[in-house]
C-alpha cells in the first residue's frame, strides 16, 4: 500500500473518478511542487513590487491625460490667434 514513505510513481493522467494524478511524479515530487507554488504566491502578494509597478502606471496614466489637455489647449490657442491674424490681415 502506498504512503508518504513509499510514493507511487504515476504514468499519464489517470482519471479515478474526481482524481487525477500528475504524469510521471512522485507524492512526495508533487508536494515539494505545490508547497513551491504556494511559497512562490506568498512572496509575491507579501512583495510590494506589483503595487510599486501600479502606481507608476497610474502616474503614467495621469501625465498623460496632462499632456493631452495641455496640447489641447495649445491646440486651441494657437489656431484662434492665427485666425485673429489671418482676419486682421484680410485673408479668408
Amino acid at each position: 500500500m502506498p504512503d508518504d514513505n513509499h510514493p507511487v510513481e504515476c504514468i499519464g493522467f489517470v482519471n479515478l473518478g474526481v482524481r487525477f494524478k500528475a504524469v510521471g511524479t512522485s507524492l512526495f515530487e508533487r508536494t515539494h511542487i505545490m508547497k513551491s507554488l504556494a511559497l512562490s504566491v506568498k512572496r509575491f502578494i507579501v512583495s510590494e513590487d506589483g503595487p510599486t509597478a501600479v502606481e507608476y502606471a497610474v502616474m503614467l496614466a495621469l501625465i498623460i491625460v496632462v499632456c493631452l489637455t495641455a496640447i489641447q489647449a495649445v491646440g486651441t490657442n494657437a489656431s484662434t490667434t492665427f485666425t485673429n491674424v489671418s482676419t486682421k490681415l484680410g485673408g479668408s
